[in-house]
């Protein structure tokens, strides 16, 4: 069991060879601390299911040891997990106020605000957990108060940069400045654990506040109605996009829960206070179609999103042709599909898109390499542990990292043990991790029964087949079968009769233990499928026992 002795250490459970569901720890003199706690969206490889958890066994198992939770901001995939585990690890949570209002929200939709530690950290704020004294230092991303945090050891300080980006004109709130990043490189930082997203990308990733000149000129030109999908929790460019409407003579309309729920939150911190009126979206079709802007989420293809429906014309804001939809966001790998689905629909009845591809209408969140060496040169650490990324962003940063002056770097993978003092640092174990998911409100295995069995029926179908025996173990009547999923449409009566003689047979040679009889019974109704289809599907069998 990996306890921290007289030694400093580092253990991610999410986050590492993926871009999501960020997990970190740090563990010292026995005591354990966790940065953020997040989750990741499904994909096709989990059907039916919408949130992916990470697998907390490991400090789960050692509960008693951990301090504290401390959030670095509020995306999905560094607080969205906190309601489904905080009320059990039962340690205190520490976020800036707007992150906290988030999380707040999420706790009462659980029912658990009232049993759960919620302490907000003023920006910049400092406060200890044992052996670590944590001081938050904000910098730049597409989310408001994006909080580095500087942890001092006695092994040692690291600088756990969180999502960030360099920013002269963030549109929303200060971010550090070089000076400030540059003494705490004075300080002598140990280790950097750093964010590696746009590692590959060789341009800096631009300023929030340039993209208002291009999202004015394309609103502007728009002959008609205006739809400009983003991500909800970007308060800066919610800022930006109410300048726009503004200047370009349109009212405003959201249309989007988690667009009210981020606006509601920032302003309650004090942002946005100088948005302009608005108006709800069964008043849009009130208005002329030049003199409306809509904001509406769903811009990475999400299926119940506002913009999913605007496209399917299933929702009260109604496009029509020459109306534009302006995506002021980037493509997430693994959406482009989702979203081309949904370009296309748009395409079908004429309604002109507009991407970062013609228009400067978006920027990242995320470091290019230019920002990345700027950090480097002001923070001076020893050690580069490059998180928040696949593989290979990870293995370029460290890369990149050491031809720009970083003396070392670890790559490790969610679950390594890295010793990152005394001594060279180095991956000194290995602890497993994994991925839950919530099913309905069940949080299950990602690898379990269940999902493993939602996969096959998906796959192959199910055949179910029902029969009732008698005292004698004789059938009763014929079997029923029932076919879900399984590809026989035309051809469906004639497969029945085959499978129900197929049925009928095998209890006929098989009689007595009822366990044999039904796989026996199984068998020979999958050998008819695999011959009519050549899919071998489920086949669930049923017996009914009678008096």
């Amino acid at each position: 069991m990996t306890t921290p002795k007289n030694e400093l250490l580092f253990l991610a459970l999410g986050g590492s060879n993926e871009i999501g569901m960020n997990v970190n720890l740090y563990g010292c003199e026995g005591k354990w601390v966790m940065v953020d706690l997040g989750l990741t969206f499904a994909n096709s490889e989990y059907p039916g299911i919408e949130l992916v958890l990470p697998d907390l066994e490991f400090i789960e198992k050692r509960k008693d040891d951990l301090l504290g939770i401390v959030l670095t901001h509020g995306h999905e995939d560094h607080i969205g997990a906190v309601a489904y585990f905080a009320a059990d690890l039962g340690v205190p949570l520490y976020a800036t106020p707007f992150t906290a209002t988030l999380i707040r929200g999420k706790l009462e939709e659980e029912g658990i605000a009232d049993i759960v530690e919620l302490n907000v950290v003023p920006m910049e704020g400092a406060f200890s957990l044992g052996p670590f004294d944590f001081k938050l230092v904000t910098l730049a991303h597409s989310i408001l108060e994006m909080s580095a945090c500087l942890i001092t050891t006695p092994y040692g300080k690291i600088f756990h940069t969180g999502d960030w980006k360099l920013d002269p004109s963030p549109v929303l709130g200060t971010p550090s400045t070089q000076e400030t990043l540059t003494a705490i490189g004075d300080s002598n930082v140990l280790a950097m654990v750093c964010d590696s997203t746009n590692v590959f990308n060789p341009e800096p990733s631009g300023s929030e506040g340039s993209v208002k000149d291009d999202l004015l000129k394309s609103v502007k030109a728009a002959k008609g109605r205006v739809v400009v999908t983003t991500f909800a929790s970007n308060a800066a460019r919610l800022q930006t996009l109410a300048e726009v409407a503004r200047e370009s003579g349109r009212t405003l309309c959201f249309a989007g829960r988690s667009l009210h729920r981020i606006i509601e939150a920032a302003q309650a911190n004090g942002y946005l206070k100088d948005m302009p009126k608005t108006v709800d979206m069964e008043s849009v079709d009130s208005l002329p179609r030049r003199d409306i802007m809509v904001v509406a989420t769903g811009g990475q293809g999400e299926a119940r999103a506002a913009l999913a429906r605007i496209s399917e014309g299933n929702h009260p804001v109604k496009l029509q042709e020459g109306d534009t939809v302006i995506f002021s966001s980037k493509q997430i790998p693994g959406n482009e599909i989702a979203i081309g689905v949904i370009m296309n629909k748009l395409a079908e009845r004429n309604i002109l898109t507009v991407t970062e591809k013609q228009a400067h209408v978006h920027v990242s969140g995320h470091p290019g390499q230019p920002e990345l060496a700027a950090l480097y040169d002001w923070v001076r650490p020893e050690i580069l542990i490059p998180v928040h990324g696949e593989r290979r962003h990870m293995a370029e940063q460290a890369r990149f990292a050491r031809a720009h002056g970083v003396p070392k770097a670890v790559v490790q993978s969610n679950g390594d043990v890295v010793r990152l003092a005394p001594g060279e640092p180095k991956i000194i174990g290995k602890e497993r991790t994994g991925r839950l998911i919530l099913d309905g409100d069940t949080i299950i295995a990602a690898d379990g029964a269940t999902l493993n069995e939602r996969r096959r029926l998906s796959w192959y179908g199910l055949i179910s087949v029902a029969f009732a025996l008698d005292a004698k173990d004789r059938m009763l009547g014929n079997p029923e079968i029932r076919l879900h999923g399984v590809p026989i449409e035309e051809d469906l009566e004639d497969f029945l009769e085959e499978a129900s003689a197929a049925a009928v047979k095998a209890v006929k040679d098989h009689r007595g233990d009822y366990d044999k009889l039904r796989e026996t019974v199984r068998l020979a109704v999958r050998r008819v499928a695999v011959s009519w289809t050549g899919k071998k599907p489920i086949v669930d069998v049923l017996i009914v026992e009678t008096a």
